[in-house]
Parts: structure tokens; sequence; C-alpha cells
């Protein structure tokens, strides 16, 4: 839907103050908030929902869910969403999601980076795969030599055992917490 149409207002100092402080920790701008608040605004008002009764309210209240943070509770969580490239509200639904599902999430970056890992020791595996068969039907080999091949391993078992450890840090931090260790 393109937004082709403007709403104007003017609001106390303090009002805008507020707004002003509101957007720059959602990292977003004063008009995007405003507009994400009158859309939100005009989905749960009674003029789109006419003659709600108490079932229709009960259900509207029940797909949204608002929580109360303390300060530096809100500094950590965005800390920590920021940590892993995701907004607030997003890590907070992962966290949530995950512990009632007992899931350990791994973020988009962090999959994606994964699975480059992974394509890149199949690509060994082939390689390696070829270099025995044509030792194995005695073919002549002009490839890398014994000294090659076994830095090769090293690099995969490094990769694997880093992979690894990546995993074991990822389901630590969801577990503990971004930053955090028990020293």
């Amino acid at each position: 839907m393109a937004a082709d149409a403007l709403v104007r207002c003017r609001v106390s100092s303090e009002t805008k103050a507020l707004i002003q402080s509101i957007a720059t920790r959602e990292q977003i701008t004063e008009s995007a908030l405003v507009r994400q608040m009158l859309v939100t605004l005009a989905r749960t008002s009674a003029t789109e929902t006419p003659a709600i009764g108490k079932s229709d309210a009960a259900e509207l209240r029940a797909e949204r869910l608002s929580i109360r943070l303390a300060p530096d509770d809100r500094l950590l969580l965005g800390d920590r969403a920021a940590a892993r490239g995701m907004h607030s509200a997003t890590y907070v639904a992962v966290l949530v999601r995950s512990h009632l599902r007992r899931l350990t999430p791994l973020p988009v970056a962090e999959l994606d980076a994964l699975k480059r890992s992974i394509a890149e020791l199949g690509a060994v595996g082939r390689n390696l795969n070829q270099i025995a068969r044509a030792l194995n039907t005695g073919g002549r080999f002009d490839g890398p030599g014994r000294q090659d091949l076994e830095a090769m391993l090293k690099i995969a078992v490094a990769l694997r055992d880093h992979v690894r450890d990546l995993l074991k840090a990822n389901e630590t931090s969801w577990e503990r917490g971004y930053g955090e260790t028990t020293d």
C-alpha cells in the first residue's frame, strides 16, 4: 500500500520530546513512529470494528502482548538484540518462542555463515573423494601431495571444531545471555 496522504497535527513540546526519545530508542524516524502508532490505533479502533462483543475484544487483546521493562533492562534488551542483528521486539518473540518450545534459535546471519561453511566443507569433501578415487584406480595424479592433503585435513578438522564451538556458544548465549560468562 502506497503512502500518498499526509496527516499533520500540533503537539506540546513535551509530547514532541517524548516522541523524539522513543523514536531514537527504537532507531526509527519520528514520522515512522507516529505512522506505526496511527496504524495500530486505526486497526484496533472501534470505528473499524463496530459493535465489538466481549469475546471479540478478548481475541483482539490476545493477538498482541505488551510488557513493561525497567529502563536498565530495556537497555540490556536493546544491546542483546543489536548483537544478534535483530529488533528488540523480534528478539523478545524469539526468546519466548525458544523458551516455550525448548528451541535454541539461530539468527539468520549465523545460520547463513554456517550454511556457507557447510558448502565449503562439501566442496573440500568432493575434491578429496576425487583424489582418493584417482589414487585407488591407479590413475596418474598430478595434484596435491601428502603434505597438502594433511594440511587440508587439518583445515577441515579446524572448521568442524569452529562450527561446533559456534553452535555451543550460540546455545550458551541464549541460555545465559549475550556476553555473560560464568568465570
